[in-house]
């Protein structure tokens, strides 16, 4: 009977990993929708980036009470889970503290961990009075009513029941309390169980116990379905990030083709294909859905942190207009989970007579951006929410010529007088005599 205990934890603890690894398989799956782009030059760069941004928090600190505030989240997820590891240890062979024989050693750790988790706590509790009492304006778009915002505040929860839940295990747990080391936090809160039977506490700290590794367990799973999915990914985003000036725009590869193709004298557009070669589809210029982006775009989607700080800085949006590069980064990752779940339901993709385009993002907000970098800059984990509005417009002017009056009228004159200005060519150095 004494194993039963472990049997249930191994089972709960192998149904967990099963289901986060058949999670990151279909996310996986789903960035590979996206269109090939080689982001594999300059190595050491890409490396250095990633330390600064992804591990060393660089940009959240622009905004220093978040960051720092951030910080102290982050530091405890990734330090107070160590802890993890002896919990599973104790959960399958039924141990108890198995690594309390480092002595002096885990006394220091397990202080860390408990001032860590007090400090997360509090951070939390602002993180969340900051959303729900002060409410933020960059919380407050339309963009985020619904799930966005209830995702928002169930992280919040699910953070502060884990680390109260850490604390009370410590506090209640007899034998720890009687080492009278590590006890930093947890030793204040112990006089609260004062009086009670030793069976209580024990059913009170193995209730903690259970209830902190199962919601470690269960939280580990929901972030396939939450915005803390960047928890994970910022790491490769922050990699794979374009290394380019932001001011470069990359050329499409099929206009190359097409512009040489016209420029060949020996090429003939309209001949038809050798024999045993099958005639290749037209190239699309731009994109309309999210299998025509590329697939560090799709991942530049699934890990939007929702933070707001790319619109907060937009100038469009400032001015009350309606594009929010949140909102483009959202409806990506909105249309791009649709698709996998069409393929789920179906082994292949059924045409379902949607597209991101205008189904989720509608082209006043892609018209409305500025092209000015900003959100880009603004990102802490390096998200480009410009190169899909590009890439758009790109397929509303190339492919159904459906620019805004004053574009069609400015590249008019640039085709016709070779300047954006509607007057005659041999005019346009007159300026110089007046």
């Amino acid at each position: 009977m004494a194993v039963i205990p472990n049997i249930i934890f191994a089972v709960i603890l192998f149904a967990a990993i099963f289901f986060f690894v058949r999670n990151v398989r279909k996310l996986i799956r789903n960035i590979r929708i996206g269109k090939d782009v080689d982001r594999s030059d300059n190595k050491p760069e890409r490396f250095r980036k990633m330390a600064r941004i992804a591990l060393g928090q660089q940009k959240m600190v622009v905004r220093p009470v978040a960051g720092i505030l951030h910080i102290i989240v982050y530091l405890g997820f990734i330090i107070i889970n160590i802890e993890v590891l002896e919990i599973i240890i104790d959960g399958l062979f039924g141990t108890h503290r198995i690594f309390s024989f480092l002595g002096g050693f885990y006394a220091v750790l397990i202080g860390s961990f408990e001032v860590l988790a007090l400090l997360v706590l509090v951070s939390v509790i602002v993180f969340w009075v900051r959303r729900n009492i002060i409410r933020l304006q960059r919380f407050r778009k339309p963009e985020m009513k619904g799930w966005p915002k209830n995702d928002g505040n169930f992280i919040l929860y699910f953070e502060m029941i884990l680390m109260v839940l850490f604390l009370v295990m410590n506090a209640t747990d007899v034998s720890f309390q009687q080492m009278q080391a590590g006890n930093v936090v947890s030793g204040l809160i112990a006089p609260l169980f004062e009086g009670l039977p030793g069976s209580t506490l024990h059913i009170i700290e193995r209730s903690a116990w259970w209830l902190h590794i199962v919601g470690i367990l269960v939280f580990l799973n929901y972030l396939y379905y939450s915005k803390h999915l960047h928890i994970l990914l910022a790491f490769p985003n922050t990699y794979f990030a374009n290394l380019n000036p932001k001011g470069r725009m990359d050329n499409l590869e099929a206009v190359t083709k097409e512009v040489k193709l016209m420029m060949d004298p020996n090429a003939d557009p309209f001949a038809a294909p050798a024999e045993g070669e099958e005639s290749a589809p037209p190239e699309k210029f731009g994109v309309s859905d999210v299998a025509d982006l590329n697939w560090v775009q799709l991942l530049n989607a699934y890990t939007c942190t929702e933070c707001g700080r790319c619109t907060s800085e937009c100038p469009a949006s400032q001015t009350g207009k309606k594009l929010s590069p949140r909102k483009i980064m959202m409806d990506t990752r909105d249309r791009l989970e649709e698709v996998g779940k069409n393929i789920d339901n179906n082994g292949t993709f059924v045409e379902d007579n949607k597209s991101l385009l205008d189904n989720y993002i509608t082209r006043e907000e892609l018209w409305a951006c500025t092209s000015c970098n900003a959100c880009v800059e603004a990102c802490p984990v390096s998200i480009d929410p410009l190169s899909i509005i590009l890439d758009m417009r790109r397929y509303l002017v190339m492919e159904q010529s459906a620019a805004p009056a004053e574009l069609n009228n400015m590249m008019t004159n640039i085709e016709n007088n070779g300047a954006p200005w509607p007057y005659n060519q041999m005019d346009r150095l007159n300026w110089k005599n007046e």
